[in-house]
């Protein structure tokens, strides 16, 4: 029998959807909740959907990079080469994301007549960058590692809890990043 199945697929992957969808909808809780702070700071509303996407994007990144040499059984223990070397360039996709992240949400926000430091922008950018994608990456590691102990495939498991986990580790990042840096 095929492990690839539509019926074998629906059951391993409509739990672990439900979680996501769970966590995606806390998420959006969170930046209710913090919504005088976004009123007070108008500029992080252009700020945080770009952000929440570029570490559910290097976290998917990684958590696929990962899956495939899971695949090839090129993974070691966590601390191995393979690992490691997707982490390294993981974070410098992220951290250059980042950086030209700060300038374009500059650049909407002087179109927008929202008025900005950018130098402040960017603090806030970083730090959040930084939160954001040491919380993601970890736990894309520890669940491509954990789905793939208990035979799930990581495919089917990472990415789309990687997702939503950078939805609201984001959102928690740029509220904290926003109360340290103002």
């Amino acid at each position: 029998m095929a492990y690839y199945t539509v019926t074998g697929i629906m059951k391993r992957g409509i739990p672990v959807l439900l979680v996501a969808a769970i966590i995606s909808i806390t998420a959006g809780q969170l930046l209710h909740a913090g919504q005088d702070l976004l009123i007070a700071f108008p500029v992080l509303l252009i700020l945080i959907p770009p952000l929440i996407k570029v570490g559910g994007d290097t976290g998917s990144i990684l958590g696929a990079r990962l899956s495939s040499a899971f695949h090839l059984g090129l993974v070691e223990p966590v601390g191995g080469v393979v690992v490691r070397n997707n982490i390294i360039a993981c974070l410098v996709i992220g951290g250059v994301s980042c950086v030209v992240l700060s300038v374009a949400v500059w650049a909407a926000a002087i179109l927008l007549g929202i008025g900005v430091v950018y130098g402040l922008l960017l603090k806030i950018t970083l730090i959040a960058g930084c939160i954001e994608m040491a919380v993601v990456f970890a736990a894309t590691i520890g669940i491509a590692f954990v789905s793939h102990r208990h035979g799930l495939d990581p495919d089917d498991v990472v990415i789309p809890l990687i997702t939503a986990i950078g939805d609201i580790v984001g959102i928690m990042a740029v509220f904290v990043a926003a109360w340290v840096v103002v």
